[in-house]
């Protein structure tokens, strides 16, 4: 009976540690990265970081809200802006994923393409007014 009480504690131990490791990635904090296109041409420079921990989750929040199409695209032009999210731990490794943002004509909508072209989404109004809030600290209709 002693035996089965150690042994059970140290299942509950072991599952406990097992368990935090694998919400290691999920909970470490992240920043993003932003690029502003440079003329028409496809160069970009460092444009804004964002390390509040409460603005990635945001943006977080409306990538993954975001019902993307799988469909092969080409723009007229290179994105506006691209941007990506990256691990504040430099020991943590993982898949970056490029996103590529564009600024529609009537400046009212955003425009964004992940996976090297392979899934696109346009954003209504608001939430593009949102993100692109978020991304640049500009007003999305304040655009020239």
């Amino acid at each position: 009976m002693k035996n089965f009480k150690y042994l059970t504690v140290f299942i509950g131990i072991i599952s406990i540690f097992l368990v935090g490791c694998s919400n290691e990635i999920e909970t470490e904090e992240q920043y993003i990265t932003i690029q502003k296109r440079v003329g028409d041409e496809n160069k970009y420079e460092d444009f804004k970081e964002i390390t509040d921990n409460e603005q990635v989750q945001k943006v977080k929040d409306i990538l993954n809200d975001i019902d993307w199409e799988n469909a092969k695209v080409n723009m007229a032009y290179p994105a506006d802006y691209r941007f990506i999210f990256q691990f504040k731990n430099p020991k943590i490794e993982a898949k970056a994923v490029l996103y590529e943002l564009w600024v529609s004509p009537n400046k009212d909508k955003v425009e964004l393409v992940i996976d090297a072209g392979n899934k696109y989404v346009q954003l209504n109004t608001s939430k593009s007014a949102e993100l692109f809030e978020i991304l640049t600290g500009g007003k999305l209709s304040e655009l020239n």
